[in-house]
């Protein structure tokens, strides 16, 4: 099975963002958002401002270190969201799940929110906006830099 790549740039993180604060703004108002660090500070700051919510929260967790994959750990806990009942927990991606299933276990009460879902971890998250395929692997904004990439056709990677 071959790696794909879907970058994702500043606005269209903003506007998916942005687009999964309308599909939650119906469950609002939460008491505070959680944010599962890294990837889900910036979608958290930006659903926070939407449902104005000015109670954030981070959970860290490490699960990897670019694409070499352990076992999980969290670093830091969420100690202002109990059990999560009436809070909104947040990241950018469910990959397989291995995050996802550990920050549920801590906050199983918390309604979970993704900006992209890929098919082992959807089942996972309550909420999600753009839904990718399993072998895709996502830029986000702030792993990359611009530069020129030849066209597919080329051999570049889209």
């Amino acid at each position: 099975m071959s790696q794909k790549y879907f970058t994702v740039g500043w606005d269209q993180l903003h506007r998916d963002s942005k687009a999964l604060a309308w599909r939650l703004a119906e469950r609002a108002p939460f008491q505070g958002v959680v944010a599962i660090t890294r990837g889900g500070l910036i979608p958290a700051a930006i659903i926070a401002r939407e449902l104005a919510c000015r109670v954030v929260e981070t959970v860290c967790v490490e699960t990897y270190d670019e694409e070499i994959k352990g076992e999980p750990r969290v670093t830091k806990q969420p100690i202002a969201a109990g059990d999560g009942e009436g809070w909104l927990l947040v990241d950018d991606l469910v990959d397989t799940g291995t995050t996802a299933r550990v920050v549920r276990a801590l906050l199983p009460k918390a309604h979970f929110a993704t900006v992209y879902a890929k098919p082992q971890g959807r089942s996972l998250v309550d909420s999600f906006v753009t839904e990718v395929s399993q072998d895709t692997w996502i830029l986000f904004p702030w792993d990359t830099e611009p530069q020129f990439i030849a066209p597919i056709i080329k051999g570049g990677r889209g």
